[in-house]
């Protein structure tokens, strides 16, 4: 038996597989996230804890002989997250986690300092990243920043509690902003741009490595006598890419979630730091990706419900599933600001083009175009930086609906494969990270895609209209960029 751990920003959940991957048992626990100033966004590490130790116990309501038996444990996480720990390895302050735009200024400090920094690390500066969080810290909390003996990601607290071993994969720590990524190691450069030391860093593993065993205390505690090892695991997409199968050059998904990814790996280092493409190392073993990152994805359609007062699958539901064409109004999906490919952690979304006709549906209709807007932008970006995309595979909750889908798959004129029923995501690609520590087989073999129920192909007729349509949307961010400023 093998389990994953995903380390949500909302929830943990557990995956618990068996040797032939067959999905045994699963549990979640519900986290919380504190935003004590417009901006902020933190979370006590200690609830990570306490939710992975209510997720192993309800495994054990349910399948107390699986939790027993299980040989290897692996983590995802949210990624970027700043844990900081002293010298006893006890949490300084609460976690700024990914979503925290506060040190959007920090990042222009590190690139100042290191000319080379989107060289070495493929990427721009983003207010999201680990790096800039500490030198935010240093500036406001001079007497935390003194004391950091350690900073870990997410789901490595996790493991440093499970095992007692300050160890992190390969693409998590490539988005902290001091790894090399070409390189796969920290780089003493930039690490040296936000005044950090290789000494505060945790050793780096592949995601297929075992980086060590459950504490003979948790192992107890947890019901499992054999004290699985825990491998390196991988930041949320990348194990979500193991899970989804997208381990081989070229394999590419794209995640219609809270936030929405454009996902593509890659056999070599491919940065496009320049349109804030994120080139990351992937979690096996000399294996890169590409990620096009937008924040607000199915939380546009989320927020337009909340406007709206109606629930966001009633308002789908009431446009059918026939695509004749665009929504005449025009809409920017930066309600959080946008990675790519602008990078703007300040500008805020907007709605263009309405008129007195313009009812609840031609708004709707903009939203998910809006979206769909968004991802194209990633994948030129994408394409720019070398990668060829010939279909996607779609995962998160914005794909249950086939109109979204199909304005998806038009907007980008690529077939998107939808997965029969399964949980492909970072619990999921956790656990196969987990069994191959464990046994030492090929992440090739165990990281296969899974069965497609359908192809959901570009609407030919509407193409040419969602093309004349998004020739206009990527004329709305260089109009609005300095007047559209909360």
């Amino acid at each position: 038996m093998y389990l994953g751990l995903d380390i949500g920003t909302s929830s943990v959940k557990g995956v618990l597989i068996d040797a032939k991957q067959k999905i045994v048992a699963t549990a979640s626990a519900s986290l919380k996230v504190s935003r004590p100033q417009p901006g902020w966004s933190e979370q006590a590490p200690e609830d990570w804890w306490k939710a992975c130790n209510r997720v192993v116990r309800a495994l054990n309501r349910l399948k107390p002989k699986a939790v027993a038996a299980v040989e290897g444990i692996g983590l995802s996480g949210q990624q970027h997250g700043a844990t900081l720990l002293d010298a006893a390895g006890k949490v300084l302050r609460p976690a700024i986690l990914w979503n925290d735009a506060r040190s959007f200024e920090e990042c222009r400090d590190i690139e100042a300092h290191e000319p080379r920094a989107r060289e070495i690390s493929g990427n721009i500066a983003l207010a999201g990243f680990t790096a800039p969080k500490l030198v935010w810290v240093k500036k406001h909390e001079p007497r935390v920043f003194d004391r950091v003996a350690k900073v870990l990601l997410p789901k490595d607290y996790v493991r440093l509690r499970m095992t007692g071993e300050y160890a992190s994969d390969m693409s998590d720590s490539a988005g902290t902003y001091w790894l090399d990524v070409a390189k796969r190691k920290w780089s003493e450069a930039l690490l040296a741009a936000s005044d950090m030391r290789r000494e505060q860093m945790p050793a780096l593993f592949e995601g297929t490595d075992a980086t060590g065993r459950l504490t003979p205390a948790v192992a107890r505690a947890w019901g499992m006598g054999k004290r699985p090892v825990v491998a390196g695991g991988a930041g949320d997409n990348a194990a979500s890419a193991c899970g989804i199968g997208a381990v081989t050059p070229g394999s590419a998904f794209v995640s219609i979630g809270t936030s929405g990814v454009l996902f593509v790996t890659n056999d070599r280092f491919r940065p496009n730091a320049a349109r804030a493409v994120h080139a990351f190392c992937h979690a096996l073993p000399d294996t890169w990706h590409q990620m096009g990152v937008i924040l607000s994805a199915t939380a546009s359609l989320e927020w337009l419900a909340g406007v709206l007062g109606t629930p966001a699958p009633q308002l789908t539901a009431a446009l059918g599933n026939t695509l004749a064409g665009p929504s005449p109004a025009l809409f920017l999906p930066y309600l959080s600001g946008e990675r790519t490919p602008v990078a703007d952690a300040q500008v805020r979304g907007l709605l263009m083009g309405l008129g007195h006709e313009s009812d609840r549906n031609t708004l709707t209709h903009a939203v998910l175009d809006g979206v769909a807007f968004a991802f194209r932008d990633s994948l030129e970006a994408l394409k720019a930086a070398g990668s060829e995309i010939t279909r996607l595979t779609a995962v998160g909750g914005g794909s249950r609906s086939e109109l979204w889908l199909r304005i998806i798959a038009t907007a980008l004129n690529l077939p998107i494969d939808v997965p029969a029923d399964g949980d492909f995501g970072g619990a999921f690609g956790a656990a196969r990270l987990g069994l191959i520590a464990a046994t030492g087989a090929s992440y090739r073999q165990v990281c296969q895609p899974p069965r497609t129920a359908r192809t959901v192909r570009p609407v030919a007729k509407a193409r040419a209209a969602y093309d004349a349509q998004y020739a206009r949307y990527v004329q709305i961010y260089p109009a609005i960029r300095e007047i559209n400023r909360p």
